[in-house]
């Protein structure tokens, strides 16, 4: 495989002056290799368009470089090598390395065939550090300590003669996605209820957010998010246009949203009585749910998930728990669930993660219970015009009526029977006194 597509990917050293002039100012303002590294990966992803072009040898084999750079636009093929053209130019070992999107964690069982690869991306080493990049990737954060590097099983590197592979998979020690939902219920008759909702994403997950976030206008995602919530609360209206902060070093993008419900829209259909509240964006819509007839062979899970979701209700008239949540745990995914109550505010947090990159067969029936047990623990329905009552009122208790009556009668059989034993006592001692 090597040897018939290697001498198409070798790297180029002719660019078009302006693009050498941005390599060369590249090398001028950042000496730390690393740092070029990242610069010039940015620089292809976000200059040259991506375009596929995968016709005849088109499918395997790339542009030339300088081609690509006066076009603008490339295939994964076209933008790979000039990646790796670029990084080589700065002085940094790279190479263009062929992986498949979709089967690429099961290529060490595959006979060696072009036709098991679909995808071009660009292996680079600095020092004793390997980096995975992808050229087609778009607006991509982070700096070479937290860079998202694809995970796409094996990969094979094209100018080297060590066969397939393997890639390195991330470890989510904490979650990629947080949602916070605060619902501030209204203090007094005719006030709207308020919604603020705060949004993190890191990682993989800011990658995608920025991208997507860069091919809409700020009104188009603020009415799909509109959408989203007027679902479950009709009548929601939107206060201020969200609010998006991109720490694209950091590779955090967080959002801030603002809505309210009118009163009149939270009395209609008894929505208050009736509140739905639901963890979304968790991942498990995500998760493949396959035929269990004559299955032979694991389902991947693909890239690791760990999400976590908050909400909070305030000003509430009585205190409210979530005692029949259940935790989903198994050893390929968990869904932990906790909450926490004052006498006015109710808390409910999700943490979903999946625990293993494959189902094996054998436990498919199984993981399939628990992607449906999963749905059924993140949806909730409250009735949050309860009202606890006065404190001069008791509530009935059963148990407690019972023991007073019994108390009832000890205390008469006392007022009554004692001076009765003791008229009794008096009269045997006159008695015998006489």
């Amino acid at each position: 495989m090597v040897d018939a597509v290697a001498p198409y990917y070798k790297p180029a050293t002719v660019f078009p002056p302006a693009f050498a002039a941005k390599l060369d100012d590249i090398a001028l303002r950042h000496p730390v290799p690393e740092d070029r590294m990242v610069e010039a990966m940015r620089l292809v992803q976000d200059q040259i368009r991506y375009v596929s072009l995968s016709m005849g040898a088109g499918s395997y084999v790339p542009r030339d470089p300088a081609t690509v750079i006066l076009s603008g636009f490339g295939d994964c093929k076209d933008k790979a090598l000039l990646l790796v053209s670029s990084l080589v130019r700065l002085g940094i070992a790279a190479e263009v390395a062929l992986a498949d999107l979709d089967e690429g964690r099961a290529l060490d069982q595959h006979l060696p065939a072009l036709r098991d690869f679909d995808h071009a991306i660009v292996k680079a080493r600095i020092g004793a550090k390997t980096y995975w990049l992808d050229a087609t990737n778009y607006l991509q954060g982070g700096t070479a300590h937290n860079l998202a590097q694809p995970d796409y099983g094996f990969a094979l590197p094209l100018s080297s003669t060590g066969g397939l592979e393997k890639m390195p998979s991330p470890v989510l020690t904490s979650p990629s996605i947080q949602i916070a939902e605060e619902f501030d219920f209204p203090r007094k008759p005719g006030d709207p209820l308020v919604l603020t909702v705060f949004s993190t994403y890191e990682d993989a997950d800011a990658d995608w957010m920025r991208g997507n976030f860069a091919s809409r206008s700020l009104s188009e995602v603020s009415d799909a998010y509109l959408k989203y919530y007027n679902k479950q609360y009709p009548g929601i209206q939107t206060i201020a246009k969200p609010e998006i902060v991109d720490r694209r070093d950091g590779n955090i993008v967080s959002v801030k949203e603002s809505y309210r419900l009118p009163a009149e829209a939270l009395a209609a259909n008894d929505l208050a009585k009736n509140f739905p509240i639901r963890a979304a964006d968790l991942g498990n819509n995500s998760l493949p749910t396959p035929t269990i007839v004559d299955r032979t062979g694991p389902v991947s899970l693909g890239s690791q998930f760990y999400r976590r979701h908050k909400v909070t209700v305030r000003n509430l008239k009585a205190r409210f728990s979530g005692e029949s949540m259940k935790n989903v745990v198994t050893p390929y995914l968990s869904l932990k669930a906790s909450w926490s109550n004052t006498p006015t505010e109710f808390q409910v947090e999700w943490n979903f993660q999946t625990l293993a990159s494959e189902v094996p067969a054998k436990a498919i029936a199984d993981y399939l219970k628990t992607v449906d047990d999963v749905a059924d623990q993140i949806r909730w329905q409250y009735d949050f015009t309860y009202e606890e009552p006065p404190a001069d009122v008791q509530l009935s208790d059963p148990a407690k009526e019972q023991r007073q009556t019994v108390a009832s009668m000890l205390l008469l059989s006392l007022l009554v029977g004692v001076p009765l034993f003791i008229a009794y006592r008096r009269g045997k001692r006159r008695a015998f006194g006489s």
